[in-house]
């Protein structure tokens, strides 16, 4: 099957999904607190998924990706009756979500605190500072590369590379076409190549 049937297939999917959700969401706007539970059901796991991809599965600052994840749920829920039928709901939702992210970094950019839930009795050997410190930074290398992308290329290399959308999918969620996707993810990852390559040198 090549590229043209493939993106008609998912295209398919992908419109039947968006419908289920806009039926969901203009009932929940209207009060409807079972088809609202229905609609939180659907998006959980995409906005979760989207909050790891952003923020990693440790802490930034005093908060989770679940937390931001939940964060973000919350938002929906108030904002539903914003929310026009003509937009799409996963697009409303990954706006929202892209807020709280960026929320979320200027808190923890904000705070200097290390909470912990208890303190341990010996020192953990396999995890020590040299350890944290390493991984520390190779992730705030790989933020740093990122940030200097686009933010369009950005949320389209976390929703095709860390979320595993399709292209059709994620043109969808940017408002752009497949083929758009495909050419900004290949410049995105060239850019990131060539930044990569000039940090190294």
């Amino acid at each position: 099957m090549g590229a043209e049937e493939t993106d008609r297939v998912e295209a398919t999917r992908s419109a039947r999904r968006d419908a289920e959700l806009n039926r969901l969401a203009a009932l929940a706007s209207g009060g409807d607190r079972s088809a609202l539970d229905q609609l939180l059901a659907h998006i959980r796991p995409v906005v979760v998924h989207y909050c790891r991809a952003r923020i990693g599965h440790g802490m930034l600052g005093t908060q989770s990706a679940e937390d931001v994840a939940q964060d973000t749920l919350l938002a929906v829920c108030g904002a539903l009756e914003r929310w026009k039928p003509e937009k799409r709901v996963l697009a409303f939702v990954y706006g929202i979500a892209s807020n709280k992210v960026v929320d979320a970094y200027r808190a923890a950019g904000r705070d200097h605190s290390v909470p912990t839930d208890v303190v341990p009795d010996e020192p953990d050997v396999e995890h020590g500072p040299e350890q944290a410190a390493l991984h520390s930074s190779l992730v705030a290398e790989l933020r740093g590369l990122l940030d200097e992308l686009p933010d369009n290329h950005r949320e389209i290399l976390v929703l095709r590379v860390a979320l595993g959308m399709s292209a059709v999918e994620t043109a969808r969620i940017v408002g752009s076409t497949p083929g758009a996707v495909r050419v900004a993810q290949h410049r995105a990852l060239a850019k990131l190549r060539e930044l990569a390559a000039r940090r190294a040198a």
